[in-house]
């Protein structure tokens, strides 16, 4: 590594710092003293006998002990210049080099370039759905998001000012997962020697904040919708029974919708439930007594392989929330999700003492904090533990 090339580290640092400063010459006055600073090895204070103070960084390179002048200090304050020191010892220890990394990222291509160079190599490790979700929002949103600007050439004023204006496109959760897209892009540009490590612009960028939905069905809502699954099941229409029965499952199973409309008779292994694929890969899903009836109920059509099979239609049942709304209202249940059976599923689970561990592998969740998010309790349990908690207290307190 070279001075030059040093030189030019120093003059990055700086810049980065706000600050464009060059030597006009070097100093050749011998210095009349140097205060190193206690708490950053390597960093210290450069004192000559003309009273000019400049800040130093010294590091071994190549083998050499190297001392690099950063800035005086009538034009860089102690915190600035640290933040110089620390990025030309890092650039030592791993044998930076500006010059090549310039070399490198000059054939950068522009970003609609690189947009369909990431979807070319990347997309195929996704799923179809997400594959057709992040097309949606490819086209929508990232298409000619960024004219004329090269991917290693993207800042964080670039990222900000197009956040912005997809909020004012689109709603928070949509913009938040067009950001989670163009990071990971910006990452990938990094791993593909595109851009300079730990340049990603979209790390500085907060996301909007998510809504939070709690909302699980209680003792009350669970029987008035059981008695409309009941009514549907044994009535004469076969479409509204199949759904009735696929309802039924998710709220014994806990299975997202998606899970429970792509399950195959080969998929019902006596008290288990094999699935294929779901959103944390194939997994197992257990059957109590109740599920097994709803399973065993089910009509067995020759020559169809599916579990939910629209009679009319002669196909699969492939969204059962088509036909949750009529469901719900009959229930007198509105406003509540498809997905809200799910996490009242978790939530029962959790107010009859099942553990967080249990209950995320009740749901097929990797950690427990995703766990969390579901695992709701009622006032009626809560006063409950309340009272419990009181009552110990006060026993060893009398």
């Amino acid at each position: 590594m070279t001075a030059l090339v040093l030189q030019e580290v120093v003059n990055q640092a700086l810049a980065e710092v706000g600050i464009s400063f060059q030597y006009p010459y070097q100093y050749r006055t011998k210095a009349r003293s140097t205060t190193w600073f206690a708490h950053e090895r390597g960093f210290g204070l450069r004192h000559y006998a003309t009273s000019r103070e400049v800040y130093i960084v010294q590091t071994r390179m190549a083998g050499r002990l190297r001392t690099v002048t950063i800035a005086p200090t009538t034009i860089i304050t102690q915190h600035q210049a640290l933040t110089v020191a620390r990025r030309v010892i890092a650039y030592a220890q791993v044998g930076h080099d500006p010059a090549t990394d310039r070399k490198r990222i000059r054939s950068a291509p522009c970003f609609d370039d690189f947009l369909d160079e990431y979807w070319r190599r990347w997309s195929p490790q996704w799923k179809a759905s997400t594959l057709a979700t992040h097309g949606v929002y490819r086209r929508l949103y990232l298409d000619d998001a960024f004219p004329g600007i090269f991917i290693d050439e993207l800042n964080e004023a670039h990222v900000t000012e197009w956040f912005a204006s997809l909020n004012n496109e689109t709603g928070p959760g949509a913009a938040n997962r067009c950001l989670t897209i163009l990071a990971n892009m910006l990452t990938k540009a990094e791993s593909w020697g595109y851009r300079l490590e730990n340049t990603n612009p979209c790390r500085a960028v907060r996301p909007n904040r998510k809504r939070r939905c709690e909302r699980f069905l209680s003792h009350a809502e669970l029987a008035r919708l059981g008695e409309v699954l009941a009514e549907d099941r044994t009535g004469e229409d076969r479409l509204k029974a199949v759904v009735a029965s696929a309802v039924a499952l998710l709220l014994l199973t806990g299975c997202r919708s998606s899970e429970v409309a792509s399950l195959q008779w080969a998929d019902v292994k006596g008290n288990r439930l094999k699935l294929r694929d779901s959103k944390t890969g194939p997994r197992t899903v257990w059957l109590g007594d109740e599920a097994r009836a709803v399973i065993a109920a089910l009509p067995r059509q020759r020559n169809v392989a599916w579990l939910f099979w629209n009679p009319v239609l002669r196909k699969q049942v492939l969204h059962i929330r088509n036909h949750w709304a009529s469901i719900r209202d009959r229930a007198g249940l509105f406003g509540v999700r498809l997905h809200d059976l799910r996490h009242t599923f978790a939530s029962h689970a959790a107010m009859n003492r099942e553990t967080l561990p249990m209950i995320g592998r009740l749901l097929g969740h990797r950690s427990t904090q995703s766990t969390s998010r579901y695992a709701h309790l009622d006032d009626h349990h809560v006063l409950g533990a309340a009272e419990q908690t009181g009552a110990a207290i006060e026993r060893m307190i009398a």
